[in-house]
């Protein structure tokens, strides 16, 4: 027994190294992530300035030269986005993300110097988001990599990736504060903070993200062997369901993984089993989703609660309850589907209540300030949560399942895909409301409700499934 005591107490020591740089790798992600959407929301927080009096977006053609913009930007995003995927699982993560995050901040203080300069250029507008877009593709299939690197054997990756996706609707709320708070001094300052923030983020990413266990030097494999030591009894260091010296459960879950194997094909990537499905079902459901990230605070200005109309700032603000509703919506989606072991049925399940949320938050939003923001929160909730669930657990799901043994090269490539997918969904959704939208608003939500529908058409098969897989292992 004294033999032993010194592997169980190194054994104890590593697992707790390790946990400490797993918490690091999922606090710097999230920060990183956040930093990308904070800087995506100042467009929709100056929408309703510009479209008054900034030419060339002011006038009746205004709306419909908003909502290109957007799309310059999302359809850059998606393309940009499936080479992205192929480049992050061949490089270094951690330079890739600070390169791109900081080359975000460029591009997005490029727009924000436009005030300043008195620019009226609708090319140099539609030539800086596209700038944006394709520095910006670089940032999800980075995060999803290392955070896939660290977590890929954990049995509670929907609630952690739940949790951890929350930085989506964290940096819309952080976005649209910082972007509404600084708007009386001038449109171009609600552009240039996030810009700060973003690329100064950049370099802390630089200097201290670790990407992969690999690089903080952790052979896992020659550590177990260690920690056996002479008395032959096994000392658990990684795995799912093990337990450490102490007795606690899952205290490291890890790739133990010590040589990178060779990065998936691209073509080889979307055969994969449930690939498809999702990333056409992310397609409608990021539509959905990326409607109310750029036009929300301009719905709101131009639509009256309790007979009065909101300012500019506090349309921008107000904006940020159906965020909140999804940080809720996200990890409720993860815990669920960690608890019943159903991914599609619980993304399905969420779509299908997404849709009264919308007809409630539409008919009766303007009731009163409690109504709204009530209705704002539970959209929020259904319409964010498969989004979250999909473009992370799902996707890592995917990018390491049996089919490919689990190679976590496979990762970013897989979630490029699916993420890429929904963003040319995203970069649709915008661009038909700055068109619709001048028609009446009931045409909006009509199309949104029409393209929650087909993304649980794509989910039907999966879930089904899913439910007859786990009835049959009740028999």
């Amino acid at each position: 027994m004294e033999a032993v005591a010194p592997a169980s107490h190194a054994a104890a020591a590593a697992a707790r190294g390790v946990r400490s740089q797993q918490y690091a790798v999922l606090a710097l992600t999230f920060a990183a992530y956040a930093s990308f959407h904070a800087s995506r929301k100042p467009p929709s927080i100056v929408k309703a300035v510009l479209s008054a009096d900034w030419a060339p977006f002011s006038g009746t053609r205004g709306p419909h030269r908003l909502g290109e913009l957007d799309v310059a930007f999302l359809s850059a995003y998606a393309i940009a986005m499936f080479a992205a995927g192929h480049v992050a699982d061949r490089a270094d993560l951690r330079r890739l993300l600070a390169a791109a995050m900081v080359a975000s901040g460029v591009t997005s203080a490029a727009l924000g110097a436009a005030y300043f300069l008195d620019v009226h250029s609708l090319s140099f507008f539609l030539a800086a988001q596209v700038a944006s877009g394709v520095v910006q593709s670089a940032g999800w299939p980075c995060v999803v990599a290392v955070v896939g690197n660290w977590f890929s054997h954990t049995s509670r990756r929907g609630t952690i990736m739940g949790v951890w996706n929350s930085h989506t609707s964290v940096g819309n709320i952080a976005g649209s504060v910082l972007a509404a708070a600084v708007l009386e001094f001038g449109w171009g300052w609600s552009f240039l903070l996030p810009s700060f923030v973003i690329a100064a983020l950049g370099v802390v990413v630089l200097v201290s993200l670790v990407a992969h266990p690999m690089d903080a030097g952790l052979d896992l494999e020659a550590m177990e062997v260690e920690m056996n030591g002479e008395s032959g009894e096994e000392v658990e260091l990684l795995g799912e369901g093990k337990k450490d010296v102490e007795g606690d459960e899952d205290v490291l879950e890890v790739d133990a993984v010590l040589e990178l194997p060779k990065a998936i094909g691209f073509l080889e990537a979307w055969r994969l089993p449930g690939v498809a499905p999702f990333a056409f079902c992310l397609f409608f459901s990021k539509l959905v989703a990326y409607t109310f990230l750029y036009w929300l605070p301009f719905y709101i200005r131009h639509n009256a609660v309790a007979g009065q109309f909101l300012s500019h700032k506090a349309s921008g603000i107000l904006s940020v309850v159906f965020d909140i509703g999804g940080v809720l919506g996200g990890i409720s989606a993860g815990l669920l589907s960690d608890a019943i072991g159903a991914r599609a049925v619980t993304s399905a399940l969420f779509l299908f209540l997404s849709i009264p949320a919308l007809i409630l938050y539409r008919t009766y939003g303007s009731i009163s300030m409690h109504h709204n923001i009530g209705l704002m929160l539970l959209a929020g909730y259904f319409v964010n949560g498969p989004y979250s669930l999909i473009t992370t657990a799902v996707a890592t799901d995917l990018g390491t399942q049996d089919a490919i043994k689990g190679n976590s090269r496979a990762l970013a490539t897989v979630s490029a895909i699916i993420d890429g997918t929904g963003s040319v969904g995203a970069a649709l959704g915008p661009l038909l409301t700055g068109y619709i939208s001048t028609r009446g608003w009931n045409s909006v939500f009509f199309m949104l409700i029409v393209s929650i529908s087909l993304a649980l058409v794509f989910l039907i098969r999966l879930a089904k499934d899913e439910i007859v897989s786990k009835m049959s292992a009740r028999h």
